[in-house]
């Protein structure tokens, strides 16, 4: 096994399955001075890119005040300190640009599960 490969396996850590359509809350490290802290990041998964690998990324949207907010995310990082999985919604797209064009309503995903009563 060449090192590069044993590498990858050392930085993987263990996450949920994400996909493209997720609702997500990321909790990542934030040092300020000498301090730090968690700050959630919470929002819709537009695209995922190297999946399986060591350097796999998602990108992450959501709306704040009005203005479209996205931010690319290291899956496997070591200041990424938990990925929850909120909302499962049904896409067909494995990428979801199209909602940088839309506002409001128009930006929901219909959810894949019902929840029973």
């Amino acid at each position: 096994m060449n090192y590069i490969a044993t590498l990858e396996k050392i930085q993987i850590k263990e996450r949920p399955k994400l996909k493209v359509g997720y609702d997500v809350k990321v909790g990542i490290k934030i040092i300020e001075g000498n301090k730090e802290r968690v700050q959630f990041f919470q929002g819709t998964i537009i695209s995922k890119n190297n999946s399986g690998s060591s350097n796999e990324t998602i990108t992450v949207r959501k709306i704040l005040q009005g203005i479209g907010v996205e931010r690319v995310l290291l899956v496997h990082s070591p200041k990424i300190t938990s990925i929850v999985v909120e909302r499962i919604s049904k896409v067909r797209r494995s990428k979801l640009y199209y909602l940088k064009n839309l506002e409001g309503k128009a930006t929901r995903l219909k959810e894949k599960f019902k929840k029973q009563k």
